[in-house]
């Protein structure tokens, strides 16, 4: 059965459900290759087993098994990091036992997180004379969820104030957006107006933004490098109507920019271009730290322009731990790794350090989708040029599935997707591949080489089976 809300299509059967099924028959059995030298006899799967196997026959067991998985450097499906520096290694390893919401317990802990967090919003260009707010999460996931029941409680705060009614908010995105923005949508009880993409349209702007608006709008979402294509959404316009908007109908609009793939490239890439604090509309930002950040998952900031616009009733005074502390976050308890990993980058690599790593990630892009062009299968539709992430669409879809280019890929070794976009442009297959640090010039040569094969694979009439959903 399917659903349709917000203009979305929900599948609400239970085989959709993405959660680990529990099996309760017969155990299955582990079949071990190094560890079998330290196991006696069968291992279960599914079952704790009655006596451990001690700590060396686990990690081999578990080592064994892991080894199945992709190779990380070779996945271009993810925009996350997966290398850093030996020290880095050393440091997370010192740090996994350290609990981040125990301020009490780890003060200096807490003094690296509100650097952190300063770092990040003076990256943005929060106003001097303002005290922008901010805390670092699991991921941008949290983050936008977090930013957006800031806005939802000051609207409704707004409306009771005026004496309005606080029934029937709104938010209007792009189609171009995460899922994460559907689930705040659907968990936090909030329309979704949805601004859908088009052929040779694949963002969104104000000429899109401005029919979805109305007095009960809590914030309109800018992406800043989209999932999908890799392209930048019209951020200035959109803070041009708004402002506009609240001088004409009065409607005080907040803009939040999702940069999660993007917040980490363009001040080191295009420092001049306007689309973060210096835009008095926008109010908040989120960032994926674990992605250009060049932190592990799963880590996240947000960041608002002033304490004003976080509701003070949706940050908690907690003392059972130890002394008072303040807690603004969906979870609790999590590991303090990534922030202070983050800490150790803007260190370790300063603003030079991050600038040449985005200059090279950019011309390795650049390099990749020239490559690209040159096959008469494909055409282009993100080129690297703004952000990292090279996308094509086939030329000719009834001859050429990116589906099946995609498995054949996997022959070689590469995690390269290939999805539909969303509404209006479903008709539309791509290909994508996020550039990051680890992938060098000749990667990128070998990987044109190795489509161009796949391609022709392809249209000689192999059909392998392949994976449909962007990874992110």
């Amino acid at each position: 059965m399917s659903l349709i809300i917000c203009n979305l299509t929900v599948r609400t059967g239970r085989d959709h459900l993405p959660m680990h099924r529990i099996s309760n028959g017969e155990a299955a059995v582990a079949a071990p290759t190094h560890a079998a030298r330290a196991i006696a006899g069968p291992l279960p799967k599914d079952v704790m087993p009655e006596q451990g196997i001690g700590p060396r026959a686990a990690y081999r067991l578990i080592d064994d098994e892991l080894s199945l998985d992709g190779n990380p450097t070779l996945n271009l499906a993810s925009f996350v990091t997966t290398w850093m520096e030996p020290e880095a290694q050393r440091l997370a390893a010192e740090l996994v036992g350290k609990n981040l919401i125990d301020q009490d317990e780890y003060p200096q802990t807490q003094e690296l997180h509100r650097r952190v967090v300063s770092i990040v919003a003076r990256l943005f260009n929060a106003p001097a004379g303002q005290e922008a707010v901010g805390t670092a999460t699991i991921g941008s996931s949290e983050a936008i969820m977090l930013a957006m029941l800031a806005h939802k409680r000051r609207w409704q705060l707004r409306r009771r104030a005026e004496g309005l009614d606080c029934e029937r908010p709104n938010m209007v995105i792009g189609a171009d957006v995460h899922t994460c923005w559907e689930k705040f949508a659907r968990y936090f009880e909030v329309e979704a107006r949805i601004a859908p993409l088009q052929e040779g349209r694949y963002t969104i702007g104000a000429e899109q933004v401005e029919p979805l608006l109305d007095e009960r709008t809590i914030a309109v979402a800018g992406v800043l490098g989209t999932t999908f294509t890799g392209q930048l959404d019209d951020i200035g316009s959109i803070a041009g109507l708004l402002a506009k908007v609240e001088r004409e109908r009065g409607w005080s609009i907040p803009l939040h920019v999702d940069a999660a793939s993007g917040g980490f490239v363009l001040p080191f890439s295009e420092p001049e271009l306007r689309w973060d604090f210096r835009l008095p509309q926008v109010r908040s930002i989120n960032v994926s730290n674990h992605k250009f950040g060049l932190v592990y998952p799963g880590m996240g900031t947000v960041v608002f322009q002033s304490a004003d616009d976080l509701p003070e009733e949706l940050v908690f005074k907690i003392s059972y731990l130890g002394g008072e502390m303040e807690n603004y976050s969906l979870n609790f308890s999590r590991p303090s790794t990534q922030v202070i990993l983050q800490y150790f980058n803007f260190l370790a690599l300063g603003r030079e350090g991050y600038t040449r790593i985005v200059r090279a990630t950019l011309e390795t892009a650049a390099a990749l989708a020239n490559r690209l062009r040159e096959l008469e299968e494909l055409q282009l539709i993100g080129d690297g040029s703004r952000l990292p992430v090279v996308t094509a669409r086939a030329r000719d879809p009834r001859a050429l599935s990116l589906a099946e280019v995609s498995a054949r890929l996997r022959e070689r070794g590469w995690i390269v997707p290939a999805y539909r976009l969303p509404a209006n442009a479903q008709h539309i297959e791509v290909l994508r591949a996020v550039v990051k640090e680890s992938f060098s010039l000749d990667m990128a040569e070998i990987l044109a080489r190795d489509l161009a094969w796949a391609i022709s694979r392809c249209r000689s009439g192999g059909r392998p089976a392949a994976r449909t959903r962007p990874h992110c």
